[in-house]
């Protein structure tokens, strides 16, 4: 297993675990089928996020294919450019097995060479599985969100989560 920054010829690459995950989880923000996986739109996205300081996407990658990814989206103004807000997804068959961990501790890696002193996310309270990871690599609940989302006709909460570095 390679954990690496992309690179702009993984957009394909990238469109392709993005729609797979989110047709395999049920608490990702973005439902099955929702949004446009489009190589060209992940293009310019990584073109973006590299030139982009303070902000990162890494990936998993095992026998030539990506499994896993963690995006960090750095603060555009001045007074939150040392956060970052962090998205995480995991092929199905890959999760559970220590892969999270693995990239969160290539981010942190990151984080601290490029001046992020605070990671921050969300996540549904009922998503036991992340919740562990979160807690287990760090993160403190700040906060939730009530009826943050809906998902399968009911409204649920969010936690607000972070770790300062």
């Amino acid at each position: 297993m390679v954990i690496r920054e992309i690179k702009n010829s993984d957009a394909e690459n990238l469109a392709s675990l993005t729609y797979q995950v989110e047709n395999s989880s049920q608490y990702m923000l973005w439902e099955a089928g929702e949004r446009v996986n489009q190589a060209e739109n992940y293009l310019k996205l990584i073109e973006r996020i590299r030139r982009e300081i303070n902000s990162v996407i890494l990936v998993a990658e095992k026998e030539n294919q990506l499994v896993g990814y963690v995006c960090a989206f750095g603060g555009s103004a001045k007074r939150n450019k040392h956060s970052a807000y962090i998205v995480i997804g995991i092929l199905k068959g890959f999760r559970g097995q220590g892969l999270g961990s693995k990239l969160f501790n290539e981010l942190e890696h990151w984080a601290k060479h490029h001046n992020i002193r605070r990671l921050e996310l969300t996540v549904v309270t009922e998503n036991e599985p992340a919740l562990s990871l979160y807690k287990n690599k760090g993160f403190k609940i700040e906060g939730a969100k009530r009826k943050a989302l809906y998902i399968e006709s009911e409204f649920v909460d969010e936690y607000y989560m972070s770790k300062l570095l």
